[in-house]
């Protein structure tokens, strides 16, 4: 590399979480001091903790603070910074966020602001690169089109279609649409998800390709105009128009289509003059053709899978090039590397968000940030006691696993998240480890339409495995209530001169007896032998094998790990409130939200799964239905309120 010019010597980080934290790992190996922003959400977040100095934007939610553009240039001057990194999303594709932070003398770490103001607007950018010889998809803007109008851009772009934010990204406001009847629906839902997200509601129709795969090109420039390709990765997997797991190389590319997308990707980085990391998308077909989607001018989530199998590490090549260096030569492809990317989330109720406490959070043998040939990488914005709110996306963490092929890369990431202990809050892990050991994804088999064809609500562990640790918890639970015991600790639980009968504990997933004859599961006895027991650990003997299951209780809640995997159980009252149920139909939020439309009135009669209305949380929108065909009598919220878990929003009586 050249000589380094207008070197960086403190750094600030315009973002939060694990990206935050990543950034500013590459940052201290290179001497370069770094500052955190933070909103009072994040005050006890690691990556403020980490941080050389922090500066605190008072507010809680992304418009308040991570989105104020004013407020994080003010924060980089008062601490002295010389140089700010936007990570991804927030304000990093905002062409007004470069140019602020250049006209107050500082380097901005990504490309040109005439570069992101291009490719700002989805539709420009598809018009630029169709000129540019870059093939594209047929697409039309909606602004202002409604009714026939409507129908008749639909009919021209060609059905199915999908409804995408033009300003947008990270599958918020994307609606697919595949009848007529819902066109309408989905444009108003995708302009106001877009309008709440990104400021901005402009969207447009684009003709849906079946099955697609989701390939992209990692591309790099610098000030001394080269243009370089670092290979591809594959993002097929997705959920909501949101990647899941992504890896590098793709397992559908050769090296002639590689060397054709590559082509295209340079072309269209060439056509921006473009500085800095980028990533030109593509929706490949079955027969080898794509077709340009975007290009995500700033890091991506999925940067680790290319540092794996290149050796490049990408934020340092970042902050080399906004110092003047010039590129390295491009490496060959070593090995393979997959990423998953874990969320807050129920994959069995419509991916719903969760927010809470992590009370446990760890993934065995992995490593923060390893590079390649380490094994597994953990890139984390979380640790155990965090608190998951509702302001921000739900994402905990990435886990990344190199191999020097991509079957045994596959199988170290799925043993690594299958012995990870993810307690407090409902996570993607068991999807994302049946998927990673699926026929189909192993044979590299893989579209955007894998996860609809998955069984989402499937538990890793099986169902022996799940009694075995239900039995565990209740063990562990009575070991814990002696332990506490203000006399006699050291009896066990339920000790009687003269047993009549045995332990009883009821969770909500089953009801275990121990203590007379053999312990059973609702009633079914299991072949087990106890060979200890106590508050963190029960050991089990089952048919020969010894079971040691660690056992963390939280309140009413056991949370079980061992061999087979995670489960998690919840201990039912002995006397239960009467008072406690809400009245038969009611709707409740399941999660800490805003109302943003409510569908219906009272008194009207509604069909089941009809839409009552939608919450927005966690930066999506999540529809509230009726549960059964009947009239609406107790709507609760307006337009704007703000609701609690729990909360009652409806009742529809049946």
């Amino acid at each position: 590399m050249t000589r380094l010019t207008a070197p960086i010597t403190c750094l600030l980080v315009a973002n939060r979480g694990e990206i935050a934290r990543r950034v500013m790992t590459t940052a201290r190996a290179m001497g370069v001091r770094t500052v955190a922003v933070f909103s009072d959400a994040d005050a006890g977040a690691p990556f403020v903790r980490e941080a050389d100095l922090a500066v605190r934007l008072p507010g809680s939610t992304p418009a308040e603070t991570y989105l104020r553009g004013d407020l994080v240039v003010a924060a980089a001057l008062r601490a002295g910074a010389d140089a700010v990194h936007p990570g991804y999303g927030f304000l990093s594709e905002s062409a007004g966020f470069a140019r602020a932070v250049q006209d107050a003398g500082l380097t901005w770490v990504g490309p040109s602001p005439e570069a992101v103001e291009a490719m700002g607007s989805k539709l420009a950018a598809k018009e630029l690169m169709a000129a540019a010889g870059v093939p594209v998809l047929p697409s039309v803007d909606a602004t202002g089109l409604s009714g026939a109008s409507l129908r008749e851009a639909a009919d021209g772009v060609g059905w199915p279609l999908l409804v995408k934010a033009s300003f947008g990204g990270g599958g918020r406001g994307m609606r697919e649409v595949r009848d007529p009847a819902g066109l309408e629906e989905a444009v108003e839902g995708a302009r106001r998800e877009a309008a709440s997200a990104f400021g901005d509601g402009t969207v447009f129709l684009e003709r849906l390709v079946e099955r697609p795969r989701h390939v992209e090109v990692q591309v790099f420039g610098d000030t001394h105009g080269t243009v370089v390709a670092l290979h591809e990765r594959e993002c097929s997997v997705q959920r909501r128009h949101q990647k899941v797991v992504e890896e590098a190389p793709s397992p559908a590319v050769d090296a002639d289509l590689r060397a054709r997308l590559a082509d295209a990707a340079v072309t269209a980085a060439r056509t921006l003059a473009y500085v800095g990391a980028g990533t030109v998308e593509f929706l490949l077909d079955a027969d080898g053709s794509f077709w340009f989607l975007e290009v995500n001018t700033r890091l991506q989530v999925e940067h680790p899978v290319t540092e794996a199998v290149t050796g490049l590490d990408l934020v340092r090549l970042q902050l080399e090039v906004a110092q003047g260096a010039a590129l390295p030569p491009v490496p060959e492809i070593r090995g393979h590397a997959v990423e998953v990317r874990l969320y807050a989330e129920d994959p069995a109720r419509g991916w719903l968000p969760q927010s809470g406490v992590l009370s446990a959070f760890d993934v065995p043998h992995a490593s923060a940030f390893a590079w390649p040939g380490h094994g597994v990488r953990l890139d984390s914005g979380v640790e155990a006691g965090s608190e998951v709110g509702v302001h921000y996306d739900p994402m905990l963490a990435k886990v990344i696993a190199w191999g020097p092929d991509r079957t045994s890369a596959s199988r170290a990431l799925a043993g690594a998240l299958a012995q990870a202990r993810l307690h407090g809050l409902t996570t993607n892990r068991d999807l994302l480890v049946r998927v990673l050991r699926s026929p189909e994804f192993l044979a590299g088999d893989t579209d955007t339409g894998l996860l609809d064809r998955f069984d989402l609500g499937t538990p890793l562990v099986d169902e022996a495995a799940r009694r075995l640790h239900l039995l565990a918890a209740a063990l562990a639970g009575a070991a814990a209530r002696r332990a506490g015991a203000t006399v006699l600790a050291g009896l066990p639980s339920g000790w009687r001169s003269n047993p009549t009968q045995p332990q009883r504990t009821p969770y909500e997933d089953g009801v275990v007896t121990y203590g007379l004859g053999a312990p059973a599961v609702d009633g079914e006895p299991l072949d087990v032998t106890v060979l200890s027991a106590g508050p963190t650990e029960v050991v089990l003997e089952h048919g020969g094998v010894v079971l040691r299951c660690a056992v963390h209780l939280d309140g009413a809640t056991a949370h079980v790990d061992s061999a087979h995997g995670g489960t998690t159980h919840v201990e039912l009252p002995r006397f239960p409130d009467p008072t406690a149920t809400a009245a038969p139909g009611s709707l409740a939020a399941t999660m800490p939200g805003t109302v943003t439309r409510v569908a219906v009135a009272d008194g009207d009669r509604v069909d089941a799964g009809q839409l009552v209305c939608v919450l927005e949380a966690m930066k999506m929108e999540h529809p509230v239905t009726a549960p059964t065909a009947g009239t609406v009598t107790g709507l609760a919220v307006a337009v704007g309120d703000q609701v609690r878990t729990g909360q009652v929003l409806a009742v529809v009586e049946a």
